[in-house]
């Protein structure tokens, strides 16, 4: 039944709910500021009072339910009250409103004032953060939903902003009103398995769905004119029939859709959105199996590049609905930004590394001293390709005018991070997410990593572990021994025990991409396009003491273990 509490009953029942904690506030903590615990294995957020201090016992009142320990309980989990000890960017729950915010902890676990939002309530700039740090700062996509001509297809504006300033509800609900889905239950799942993940989502959104006693959707589509009558179809729904059930039929062929149409139907039309000679995708500098949104598809697509855009967000969003597989793999930055998770400096490497690796030698020619200005003749424009021809594109406003220096270098590279990321993408990435999220709510995908993403829209792999033993080569330390060496031996040991969801996420560790190219493990190619097959790169124990990868060059330096 419908849920229509009054104001008055829902803060009932949300004080009943609450709970008091007691905590001595950390070292690292500030008065005024917010810090980050341990309850019931979640993260949350806390504000220190103005008159409290390190030390001094404070209380504050959250949520009983946080304190529910998950299914499977680890070590870490099983401590109620205790400070996270990971450094780096992580999600808590925010005290003050239960909302899902990222915060940047050190060492100490405690949070990092200088990437802190100046309050545990506001969004307002940082003083602290002056310059852009290539180590820590990270952003995270906004999209700013606002009204439109058109009811079926809401807008929005997209931007980045530092990974402290984003915040997403926590909390999901059906289209009776009911929450289906809340903090605690957020919480507790993004400790569970891949596979329990997975198995949780899919039955949220059969809770998120349009029941089935009313009406389902029929979509009729002819086979050789697919892309154009399915875009028809599916750009003409508003957001409760994107949620039904829907039934699929081709034009002039005999048959009822029971789910094998559907899957026909989100195959043939997969096989014709990710084909890169259409215009709208090309293939990532880096990983030939993954698809990058081209720029350029704004000039050459000019009279329906969104809709198409926005098309591909929602046949996306629903196949994650629905449980099918999309053919097409994209790049690590848009599931990231599908995610609204944290996107750093070092992200590049991972996109481009030879870019990387230049913008690297900027900060190293300003660490040791030297005029940056007088030996890189740089300002703040980059050159992008243009059907052949080249274009000096400003990365700020005047930037064709504005030489970077010692003293503005940092603000250089952060620009060339938003440009690359998201800037230069903005109104096909902005179609993209709108179209996703008329289907899947954004706090739905909480409990996923960018990796996980991945799986769940993609699939796991088929993986034959002799095809991937018998093309793996072998550098380094291995090389003249051709891998008859004890680490080689347990590693594959090791791989050979993996279950497929393991495999596939060492070969996202490696390679960048879960996927195996349909000629197998001989036809990787590297960043450079050339096959370049995955290789064991014997290093010593002084050079670095665990497995490292280099997802370019599909190789995992693996150390020379006694």
């Amino acid at each position: 039944h419908q849920m229509n509490d009054s104001p008055l009953q829902r803060r009932s029942l949300q004080q009943k709910d609450m709970q008091t904690f007691e905590v001595m506030v950390p070292p690292h903590a500030q008065s005024g500021r917010a810090f980050a615990l341990l309850a019931g294995g979640v993260r949350l957020q806390v504000l220190c009072p103005k008159e409290a201090g390190p030390g001094k016992l404070i209380r504050f009142r959250a949520p009983a339910a946080l304190v529910q320990q998950p299914k499977k309980q680890t070590a870490l989990a099983a401590q109620r009250l205790t400070y996270d000890k990971t450094a780096g960017w992580t999600r808590t729950v925010r005290a003050s409103d239960m909302k899902l915010q990222w915060v940047r902890l050190n060492k100490d676990g405690g949070i990092d004032q200088n990437f802190a939002a100046s309050s545990s309530s506001s969004l307002s700039s940082n003083p602290y953060e002056d310059h852009f740090d290539i180590e820590k700062s990270a952003y995270v996509r906004k999209l700013v939903f606002v009204n439109g001509t058109n009811p079926n297809k809401p807008q929005g504006h997209l931007s980045l902003v530092p990974a402290s300033q984003a915040v997403v509800e926590s909390s999901v609900r059906n289209e009776k009103n009911q929450v289906i889905i809340d903090y605690s239950e957020i919480a507790n799942v993004q400790s569970l398995s891949y596979n329990e993940k997975s198995e949780w989502f899919k039955e949220k959104c059969k809770q998120l769905a349009v029941e089935r006693d009313s009406t389902h959707l029929q979509v009729t589509v002819r086979r050789d004119h697919l892309l154009e009558d399915s875009m028809d179809a599916i750009l003409s729904l508003d957001q409760r029939d994107l949620r039904k059930e829907w039934r699929i039929s081709f034009m002039g062929e005999e048959g009822l859709d029971v789910g094998g149409l559907t899957r026909d139907w989100f195959q043939c039309l997969g096989k014709i959105l990710f084909e890169n000679d259409m215009g709208f995708w090309r293939t990532s500098e880096h990983n030939q199996m993954q698809l990058d949104i081209d720029p350029n598809s704004e000039l050459f697509q000019c009279d329906n590049f969104r809709d198409f855009y926005r098309f591909v967000g929602r046949i996306l969003g629903r196949a994650v609905f629905d449980g099918q597989l999309v053919t097409g793999r994209l790049v690590q930055y848009i599931y990231k930004h599908i995610l609204g998770f944290p996107i750093s400096f070092k992200d590049l490497n991972s996109y481009d590394q030879e870019y990387y690796n230049n913008l690297h030698q900027i900060k190293a020619l300003a660490d040791s001293d030297m005029d940056v200005e007088d030996t890189l003749c740089l300002v703040f424009a980059t050159t992008v390709d243009i059907f052949g021809e080249k274009h000096q594109v400003p990365l700020v406003e005047g930037g064709e005018e504005l030489p970077v220096t010692n003293d503005n270098y940092q603000d250089y590279l952060e620009a060339c991070l938003k440009n690359r990321v998201m800037n230069r993408v903005q109104p096909q990435l902005t179609e993209l997410l709108l179209g996703f999220f008329d289907v899947i709510p954004e706090a739905l995908l909480a409990v996923f990593d960018h990796q996980e993403l991945e799986l769940l829209m993609c699939g796991l792999p088929h993986i034959d572990l002799q095809d991937w033993r018998v093309n793996t080569e072998y550098s380094g330390n291995y090389e003249y021994v051709d891998g008859d060496y004890p680490v080689c031996a347990w590693f594959w040991e090791v791989v050979e025990s993996f279950d497929e969801e393991m495999k596939a996420r060492l070969l996202q560790f490696v390679t960048g991409s879960s996927g195996v190219p349909s000629l197998g493990f001989a036809a990787l190619h590297g960043n450079d396009g050339k096959t370049q097959k995955f290789t064991l790169n014997g290093v010593s124990l002084e050079s670095c003491l665990y497995p490292r990868a280099h997802t370019c060059f599909n190789r995992l330096d693996l150390p020379c273990y006694d």
